[in-house]
């Protein structure tokens, strides 16, 4: 299955519980970390939802 590499760009601070819920299931815990992931549907839909916070790495 295809990797997909997501980094946190936006701050967890002042942001909704479900964000935040959704940056600690994707693995992130700070600024301009970088994880690596499987990329399936569940992925990119908890990507989607908080794609005003982290960028998909090439």
């Amino acid at each position: 299955m295809a990797k997909v590499k997501v980094k946190q760009t936006g701050s967890a601070i002042r942001r909704p519980k479900d964000q935040r819920a959704t940056l600690r299931g994707l693995g992130l815990k700070k600024m301009h970390q970088v994880v690596e992931l499987e990329d399936t549907p569940a992925v990119r839909g908890m990507i989607k939802k908080i794609s005003h916070m982290v960028t998909v790495v090439e």
